[in-house]
């Protein structure tokens, strides 16, 4: 065979061989002009791994070039990366005791402390706690942050947040109990929102949500997000940061639940200019600093959280059984 035969056999093997379908879900929904310079028109989310039970709280480590993200129910972490796809991190994530329970016992929200340390909330351990092993070589080892709030056990926290100093805020509501907010093991009569400074002191910041859930800090750091995840109505609340307490409390946004939409206000993320991608009814909206719905991108399942590539050019999101990606605008 001459090498012109040869090479043109090889571009048709090629031309001809199996490419792998991308399964995409979702569409954009554009309430204002400027959506477009954050996520192009016609935008959907693909399919990057699926068959999970709760998926929740992704976080990207730049370190690893991967993905982790918590399974709830199952008590699991799991990694994604793009050679290998998802595989199990570490087990147990969140409930370390030795009593068979129900519930959702795992780790929710995850996030990197300023020295690029995993942070975890711990439903069924009640605490915030450091992964204290390697991501090389991943073992269930954690260093409580903290467990409690003046002596009383916590909830089940649920979300959190470093700020540059190094102090970290957390919601604490009851979904990670067996009976949620009746469950007799609760200690703490409110759903709380709480920092804890680099020494360790905890510092209640708000007892009046009534779910306080997804958390998030503005890039200037003087603000605070919080999303309330209780229903009728869907609420966003932000908060002024005042050295160790908060002040000029105000519905950041709030809008109705449509018939047959998914989802309540859960997880949220905030971009380098301040836009916050926070998951609610219907999929992820989209709010500009200001408070304005700039979006949305519509998921057919609940979406719980999302998450930021390093160069930001990518929205990570845990929704419900998926785990999915969505190219954003350069």
């Amino acid at each position: 065979m001459n090498k012109l035969k040869y090479y043109v056999l090889l571009f048709v093997l090629i031309a001809c061989a199996p490419t792998k379908q991308k399964k995409l879900v979702g569409s954009i929904e554009k309430f204002d002009p400027t959506l477009d310079q954050l996520i192009a028109p016609g935008t959907q989310a693909e399919i990057i791994g699926e068959g999970f039970e709760w998926s929740e709280g992704p976080v990207w480590v730049e370190s690893e070039k991967m993905l982790l993200f918590s399974d709830v129910p199952k008590n699991i972490i799991y990694k994604w990366t793009e050679e290998k796809g998802v595989e199990p991190f570490l087990t147990p994530s969140g409930y370390t005791g030795s009593v068979p329970r129900g519930g959702e016992p795992g780790s929710n929200g995850l996030t990197l402390n300023n020295e690029g340390q995993l942070a975890l909330c711990q439903h069924g351990d009640r605490r915030v706690a450091l992964f204290n092993s390697s991501f090389k070589d991943p073992k269930p080892e954690f260093k409580t942050l903290t467990d409690n709030y003046e002596g009383k056990l916590l909830n089940s926290p649920n979300d959190l947040v470093y700020d540059k100093q190094g102090n970290l805020y957390f919601t604490d509501p009851p979904y990670g109990l067996l009976k949620n907010v009746n469950d007799s093991s609760k200690q703490i009569p409110f759903q709380g929102v709480y920092k804890v400074k680099p020494d360790g002191k905890v510092i209640l910041l708000v007892d009046s949500l009534t779910r306080p859930n997804g958390i998030a800090l503005s890039p200037d750091q003087h603000t605070l997000y919080v999303a309330n995840s209780d229903q009728p109505l869907a609420k966003w609340y932000s908060f002024h940061i005042k050295g160790d307490s908060l002040a000029d409390a105000k519905i950041f946004y709030s809008t109705k639940y449509a018939e047959g939409e998914k989802g309540a206000p859960d997880g949220l993320r905030v971009d380098k200019n301040g836009n916050l991608f926070a998951t609610g009814p219907g999929g992820i909206w989209i709010f500009s600093p200001e408070g304005k719905a700039l979006g949305r991108i519509r998921l057919p399942e609940a979406t719980a959280n999302c998450a930021f590539s390093a160069d930001g050019k990518t929205l990570y999101a845990t929704s419900d059984m998926y785990l999915l990606r969505i190219k954003l605008a350069d």
